[in-house]
């Protein structure tokens, strides 16, 4: 893949299905037009689901396509025939992708082993159609209720690679060299700063045991801010269990290797405490090169407890050991865990919920989700759906609320599509 197109993070727009209305039918034979309500009720909306998938390694499908919808349950039929289900749909990202609410920015789920599917909307319920509301005493309902309608949205998609190890440094210091030579991967590599452009992944055998290690495109002082590649990659090095911190310790690129030390385990630090505290191995590569041995004995003195391995990554002296030293460490350390998600849930109008507003016309206006239910459940022209349209104004305060805002006896009151006089 072109890494120019490389794509770890997007925002996309999703939408469960609408539930499907229920049907308002009634059976009807030859010389008996109305035998019985028949309505069947209406499907349900489809979901929206994410899955991770090993076989997707970024967000980049996602970069074209936005907007993701489920499909609406269909109308209930005759014959107390149920609608059909809406069809759901389903994000495959890669393992290790975090899901966040746009808004609040709170983590909803971190998709994380291949396979694992989870639920992100329910679809709406399906309206109950008019064969559904016959009691002892209403034998012939002539309405139905219709369908769970639901709202679009807007999530966050932050892709976190897993891997064992990262290794980190400024640019061009053989990150990606030294990932060649210690696994099967053959990221791009070339005499120039930010060569690698995405994190390249590779499966390291040693002996009997493998692990994966990570190599992060190269960091700057400031890259906690944004400078450089800063965010866009740091986020990678958070799922991982150790550090291989690389220093050019001959110095080829002019800059002091014991100042880049520093600089760069500051940015991890102003990125994350827990990066930060994170096992790191030095390595110190290019030791074939003149200055490395002189700038090799002042680093040791400057860091005497620091775990420091010599490497030539051109030539790949000194991996075995650096291999050796990195099994170790990782034997005595905890396996990756998932990101644990926080507490959250869409939020979604609250069905009894209502306010009210006087128009410039003197009409009482009755808005709300209460509104919204009873608009898809009252039929005008049925005294029983009235009657219930009644009640709930009744029970729920509508009334109540309005005599406190001063309504009287004649005043217009507007809910929806009906409009009366208070008494």
């Amino acid at each position: 893949m072109d890494n120019k197109i490389f794509t770890d993070k997007v925002r996309v727009t999703v939408k469960a299905g609408d539930g499907g209305d229920g049907m308002n039918s009634f059976k009807a034979y030859k010389g008996k037009p109305a035998c019985g309500p028949d309505g069947g009720d209406g499907g349900d909306g489809g979901s929206v689901y994410v899955q991770a998938d090993e076989n997707v390694h970024d967000l980049l499908a996602f970069r074209y396509v936005r907007k993701y919808c489920a499909g609406n349950g269909e109308r209930g039929g005759s014959n107390q025939c149920s609608g059909k289900k809406g069809a759901d749909v389903v994000l495959k990202v890669p393992c290790g992708t975090l899901v966040r609410d746009a808004e609040s920015g709170k983590i909803i789920c971190d998709v994380y082993e291949s396979g694992e599917k989870i639920l992100l909307l329910a679809g709406g319920r399906g309206g109950k159609g008019n064969v559904r509301f016959t009691t002892a005493r209403r034998h012939a309902p002539n309405f139905a209720q219709k369908g769970v309608l639901v709202k679009p949205h807007a999530v966050i998609l932050e892709m976190k690679v897993i891997a064992d190890v990262g290794l980190v440094g400024f640019p061009n210091v053989g990150k990606s060299t030294l990932l060649s030579k210690i696994s099967a991967a053959r990221p791009k590599i070339a005499d120039y700063h930010f060569t690698t452009l995405s994190p390249n992944l590779g499966v390291v055998q040693y002996f009997e045991n493998s692990f994966v290690v990570a190599d992060i495109p190269g960091l700057i002082e400031g890259a906690a801010e944004g400078a450089g590649l800063g965010h866009d990659f740091l986020r990678h090095i958070e799922r991982t269990r150790m550090i291989c911190h690389v220093l050019d310790i001959a110095g080829t690129e002019g800059r002091d290797p014991l100042d880049d030390y520093e600089k760069i385990n500051a940015e991890l630090a102003a990125y994350s405490q827990k990066l930060a505290a994170l096992p790191q191995i030095v390595v110190l590569n290019k030791c074939d090169c003149d200055g490395a041995e002189e700038n090799a004995a002042r680093f040791c003195a400057a860091h005497p407890n620091a775990v420091v391995c010599k490497i030539s990554a051109v030539r790949g002296e000194g991996t075995k050991e650096l291999l050796g030293k990195v099994w170790s460490l990782l034997e005595t350390l905890p396996p990756a865990e998932k990101i644990p998600s926080d507490e959250f849930a869409f939020e979604e109008e609250d069905t009894w919920q209502f306010e009210i507003f006087k128009d410039e016309n003197g009409a009482y206006v009755v808005t709300g989700g209460l509104v919204d239910l009873l608009c898809r459940n009252v039929v005008l022209n049925n005294p029983d759906s009235m009657a219930y349209f009644q009640r709930m104004l009744k029970t729920r305060g509508v009334f109540k609320a309005l005599a406190g805002l001063g309504c009287k006896e004649g005043d217009t009151v507007v809910v929806g599509e009906v409009e009366f006089e208070y008494v």
